[in-house]
């Protein structure tokens, strides 16, 4: 590495520095780490887009086809990973399905009726967001490995 590349490279960690904690930037250098592990171990690119990025998302395609082989393929498997803390399968669908745990919950609606106000109670459903990006990474590489992977475990 030249002087001039190890100076670049100081300044620009000094300008990241800056604007993010320690523990901010030890975070992200893990999830980097763990972006380059998926694409050694079981290629798996990242395919996220500048928008994304700047969101707070992070999106991969896998080497798998997204539906099976009776349909007509339209590409490889993408997943990405959102800073709301869902996972969701993004095509195969018209808006990304989401992938989080599911669990029952106690749902109360209130209405104005003739009667005055009435308040119904049900039993909806609702997902369970994973709050960490590095645990929502490895909930969708389990995902991937439980339903697409066909190699050595």
């Amino acid at each position: 590495m030249s002087l001039n590349q190890s100076i670049l490279i100081q300044i620009t960690l000094n300008l990241i520095t800056m604007s993010k904690t320690k523990w901010q930037l030890e975070q992200e250098a893990l999830e980097n780490a763990f972006a380059r592990r998926l694409l050694v171990e079981y290629n798996i690119k990242e395919v996220t887009t500048q928008r994304q990025a700047k969101n707070g998302t992070r999106e991969f395609e896998f080497p798998v086809p997204c539906h099976p082989t009776y349909y007509k393929s339209k590409g490889n498997l993408r997943l990405a990973v959102f800073q709301s803390g869902s996972v969701r399968k993004q095509n195969g669908t018209y808006s990304p399905y989401q992938l989080n745990k599911q669990y029952k919950q106690n749902r109360r609606t209130t209405f104005l009726t003739e009667n005055g106000l009435e308040t119904n109670e049900y039993i909806g459903v609702a997902r369970a967001h994973i709050w960490s990006q590095l645990a929502r990474m490895q909930f969708m590489l389990e995902y991937y490995l439980k339903n697409y992977y066909y190699g050595k475990l």
